[in-house]
């Protein structure tokens, strides 16, 4: 029976470990881990290395306690599990907290973003960009130098167009700030 749930959770977490190398961008699991956004990712990412883990340390216990005849290795094994479980939950909590009370956005999408406000005609010099995750929801905040356009209309136009533009290019964007100025 053991087997067969190892088997099972096995599967889980290859399954688990294709989405997270669709996020990981070169990064080992310990940074993804460290810097991923994704809550939901991280909990089944715990809870399926907890799960085989867990297993595989029961399946150790109880085969040394048939070899030895002593059920000490099955004590162990309930205590070394139990510990295993009280540590994996330790470190997903501390991640999602901090996805619950907010962090910045993934350092790899904050240099898109950066990249993709420098790119847009409309902008001369980008002074700051703030971000603000918040589950698979971010908060922007953007503060640049505006090419001059003549009028005011025609710059509030240009930050619609830009801030439009944005949103398409990163849809997790739900808030976006633009704040213009002439410096920093």
């Amino acid at each position: 029976m053991l087997l067969f749930a190892i088997a099972a959770e096995s599967v889980s977490l290859w399954g688990c470990l294709r989405e997270v190398n669709k996020e990981r961008h070169g990064r080992n699991l310990i940074q993804w881990f460290r810097q991923s956004r994704s809550s939901a990712l991280i909990v089944v990412f715990g809870e399926d290395i907890a799960a085989l883990l867990g297993l595989l340390f029961a399946l150790l216990a109880i085969t040394a306690t048939f070899i030895t005849g002593n059920p000490l290795w099955d004590a162990l094994g309930t205590v070394s599990i139990g510990i295993l479980l009280i540590v994996i939950a330790f470190f997903v909590a501390v991640e999602v907290k901090d996805l619950l009370i907010g962090q910045g956005v993934d350092p790899t999408e904050l240099s898109d973003m950066k990249a993709f406000l420098d790119a847009q005609e409309g902008v001369s010099e980008v002074y700051n960009v703030l971000t603000m995750q918040f589950g698979p929801d971010a908060m922007v905040a953007v503060k640049a130098r505006m090419k001059a356009t003549g009028s005011e209309r025609e710059m509030i136009q240009s930050i619609n167009r830009i801030e439009r533009a944005f949103r398409d290019r990163f849809p997790s964007t739900s808030w976006l700030f633009f704040e213009p100025d002439i410096e920093d």
